[in-house]
C-alpha cells in the first residue's frame, strides 16, 4: 500500500525497496560487521576471494539465511498477531553472541521507526504500539516482513533485496577497514549475485520453522571481536 492506503504498484515497492535496504538506510547498519573485523584482524579474511567466500558462506549457511526465513514468516503473520509475537520472540532469541543480538534488534527497531516516519502506515502503527505493549524487540527481518506487507510489496523481491543489503554491508564494511578497494568491492559483489537468488529461493521455499545456521566461525569471531583492542565496528 502506499502512503494514503492504496495498493501500491510493482514498480512503487521495488523503489520503497531500493531504499529500505540500502546500506546507508538510516539503522546503524555502518557501526556493525556481524564478526568481519575480527576475521580479518585473524587474516581469515584478508583479500577480494577470501571475502567473497566468507560472504558467500555467510548468505548460505548463517543468519542471513535464517534471517531470510523470518522475514518470510513475519510477512505472512501480517494478521496473525499471535503468530507474529512469537516469531519476534524466536527471532531476536536465535543469535549466537551477544553482539550479533545487539546488531539484529538495534537495527530492527530503527528500521519500523524509519519506515513508520517517512512512509506513515496505520498498520505498522498499530504492530508497533503491539510490540512495545508487549516489550518484545524487533529483529531486523521481522521488521521487514511486517513493513514490506504492510506496504503491499512483493515478498520475493522482499526477500531478495534483503539479502542483498547484507552483502552490500559486508562490503561496505571490508572497505572501511581497508580490506579492498572500491572497485573490488562491486567485483566482490558481483560475484555474490547467483548465491543471493539461491539463497532467496531456499528460503521462500522453506518451511516457516526451517530455522537454522551453521557458521560456528562467525560466532566465534563475534565473540573475540568483544575484546577486540582496536576496532572500528560494534559487532
Amino acid at each position: 500500500m502506499s502512503t494514503d492506503g492504496t495498493t501500491a504498484g510493482p514498480e512503487l515497492g521495488l523503489l520503497k525497496l531500493a531504499a529500505w535496504t540500502s546500506p546507508s538506510f538510516p539503522v546503524g547498519a555502518f557501526a556493525y560487521s556481524h564478526g568481519l573485523e575480527w576475521a580479518v584482524e585473524a587474516g581469515l579474511v584478508h583479500n577480494a576471494e577470501s571475502l567473497r567466500a566468507w560472504t558467500a558462506h555467510l548468505i548460505a549457511a548463517g543468519a542471513p539465511r535464517q534471517d531470510a526465513v523470518l522475514l518470510a514468516r513475519a510477512y505472512r503473520q501480517l494478521d496473525d498477531e499471535v503468530g507474529l509475537l512469537e516469531t519476534a520472540e524466536v527471532a531476536a532469541a536465535l543469535k549466537g553472541t551477544a553482539e550479533l543480538a545487539q546488531e539484529t534488534v538495534v537495527q530492527g527497531g530503527a528500521f519500523l521507526r524509519t519506515v513508520r516516519a517517512a512512509w506513515p502506515q496505520p498498520r505498522l502503527d498499530a504492530l508497533a504500539a503491539m510490540f512495545a505493549r508487549q516489550k518484545v524487540e524487533l529483529a531486523l527481518p521481522v521488521a521487514v516482513g511486517v513493513s514490506t506487507a504492510a506496504h503491499g510489496i512483493d515478498l520475493a523481491a522482499s526477500v531478495r533485496f534483503f539479502l542483498h543489503g547484507v552483502a552490500a554491508n559486508t562490503v561496505s564494511a571490508a572497505i572501511r577497514l581497508s580490506l579492498i578497494g572500491q572497485t573490488d568491492g562491486q567485483r566482490v559483489t558481483a560475484a555474490l549475485e547467483p548465491g543471493i537468488l539461491a539463497s532467496a529461493s531456499e528460503a521462500l521455499a522453506a518451511s516457516p520453522d526451517d530455522l537454522w545456521s551453521a557458521v560456528p566461525m562467525v560466532d566465534w569471531c563475534s565473540m573475540r571481536h568483544e575484546t577486540q583492542h582496536t576496532r572500528l565496528f560494534r559487532s
